[in-house]
This record gives structure tokens, sequence and C-alpha cells, in this order.
């Protein structure tokens, strides 16, 4: 085993980042609600020039989410903004729309770019076809089985990054919908200082779950009820030269996040090292990584293994 896996990972605000470095995050994907959508942390200009700095004088990228659903009234934001991220030194910004790209082919030229639309990377010609238009690398969508993934990576001819740790993404809507419920109920539900409230959740006791549930200035976003874990499972990931492993910290603790940076830190380097060792020690990787986490978050393997979780 020659390729080592970016280990990238979203923290939740810059006191974070240097405590992730040292456990062994190579890479960091911070933004801003106004342009990202459903980030660990609010990372505002400030916060995004001083990750950058603490990131690379320990040699690790920094990427910025320009993934937000654009309409027209923001389109006039986004060149200063991208000029912005390539002044600072960002390794890269991920980007959804193609209005992005275009926007960032005049005012910042020489910004990587990253395709992540979330949901419509699932085959290899798109991504190939972003490649083609300036993309790098392929944020590929988390309703992919294994199978799937593997092909693609074999067929790809920009870089490929999966996520595989944290919650999913089940449904977003630009609409406000919480707070238009609670308006016809006549009571009150302000979106601001509500993003990412972690006590708001849709329950479904038919089958005893929990879906996080927030608004903020993206709309509304509806959670899966289970964490994706693969720490257990990065060998076949592995052996396919996967170029990037996303741990995703969205609604999650800074304490939480670097006790899992750090088991899968060692995780890959194990495998890295000694492949069978890694696959007598898979069990343990497992339990040491639920105790941390949360009672009220099951594990799965989200879609790698099966059709559908939700």
């Amino acid at each position: 085993m020659e390729k080592i896996p970016e280990l990238l990972v979203t923290p939740t605000e810059v006191a974070n980042v240097k405590p992730l470095i040292d456990v062994g995050a190579t890479a960091l994907m911070i933004g801003e609600e106004k342009f990202g959508l459903r980030l660990a942390g609010e990372f505002n200009k400030e916060d995004i020039n001083e990750t950058v700095k603490i990131a690379h004088e320990n040699d690790v990228k920094v990427y910025v989410a320009v993934n937000a659903i654009f309409h027209n009234d923001k389109l006039p934001l986004l060149p200063d903004y991208l000029s912005f991220l390539q002044e600072v030194g960002v390794d890269a910004a991920v980007f959804g729309d193609p209005g992005v790209l275009m926007i960032a082919k005049e005012s910042a030229p020489n910004l990587p770019l990253f395709w992540n639309t979330e949901t419509t990377a699932t085959n290899w010609y798109t991504a190939n076809y972003w490649g083609r238009k300036g993309a790098t690398r392929a944020v590929l969508a988390k309703e992919l089985n294994m199978d799937a993934v593997i092909e693609i990576k074999e067929n790809a001819k920009l870089a490929i990054e999966i996520q595989v740790h944290g919650m999913s993404c089940m449904f977003q809507s630009k609409r406000t919908l919480l707070g238009n419920y609670m308006e016809f109920q006549g009571r009150d539900l302000k979106v601001e200082g509500k993003s990412k409230d972690r006590s708001l959740f849709l329950h479904d006791p038919e089958r005893e779950a929990k879906y996080p549930i927030w608004e903020d200035k993206n709309g509304t976003h509806i959670m899966s009820p289970k964490d994706m874990c693969m720490i257990d499972e990065l060998d076949e990931l592995m052996d396919a030269g996967i170029d990037s492993f996303k741990i995703d910290g969205v609604l999650k603790t800074s304490e939480y996040l670097i006790e899992v940076t750090k088991l899968y830190r060692e995780a890959i380097d194990l495998y890295l090292k000694e492949p069978d060792a890694y696959g007598d020690q898979k069990e343990d990787f497992f339990t040491r990584l639920k105790k941390v986490q949360p009672e009220n978050r099951g594990l799965d393997t989200g879609f790698f293994f099966k059709e559908t979780v939700y």
C-alpha cells in the first residue's frame, strides 16, 4: 500500500483547527453559511485567513465551501469572495453551481476548484465532464454503494473524495418549512439564531428514529438518524486508491471530532503499515469509536453495503 489518503475534517471553530491537525487531520473544510451548505462551524473571512495560516504552517490544506444554492441576488457577492479565497491561499473552493466556476475563472483564475453537488455526483462520465471544465476533484454522492464508488475511481480522471464518517442530509428545501409551520400554528420560530439548533428533531416513533432538523440562510435541512461509520471498512477503499476520506463534523462537538479523527488516523496508518494487523483490529476500532458516540446517534455504513438507510 503506497497511496496515503487525505484525512479531511470539518472543524467547528478556529480554536478547533490546531487540535485536529495534532491528531492527524491532513486537510480541513470550512466556510460561512452565506456561501456554503451544512458546515460544522461558521468561519468568516478573518477566521478563514487565520485557519489558512495555522494549517499551512503545519503542511495541512484548507478548502472552503462555496456550494450553496445561489439565486440572482447572491451572484454579485461571489467575485470578491472568490478573489479573497485566492488571495489568502486557500487550497481549493468547493462548488456545485456552474455559476461559481464561471465567476472563478474571471475573478480567481488560480483558485483550484472541487466539484460537489451533494447528490448528482453518481457516475464517472459526469465527474470527468467537470474535470474537463476545470475541477480537480469530484466529491461523490453519499447514496452510492461500494462497487459504484470503486468503479468511479477506476475511471475518473480527477481526484475522488468520499465521506467516511458523520451524518448525511436526507432533505433540503430553500423554504423555511419550520418557520412557516410555526407561523401557521400561531407560534413564533425565528430562523435567526436557530441555525443548527441541537434540540430540534423530527421524531418517527414507529422506527424509533430522531432526525435532526434546522433552518438557516440556505433553508431547511433534515439529517439522517444515524451516523455513517466506515472505520472498520477502510481497506477496500484504500486499495481502490480513494484520494480523500472526509469526517463530517456537523452537529458534533470539538471534543468528539478530535477523538474520531484520532481513531481514523490510527486505523489508516495501521493499514498502510500492516494490512493484516488492521484486519485483526477492525472490531476494536469500531468498539473504541462507539464509546465516544452520542447515545442518541447510532452507527451504520450508510449506502456502502445497501441501497437505502432512511
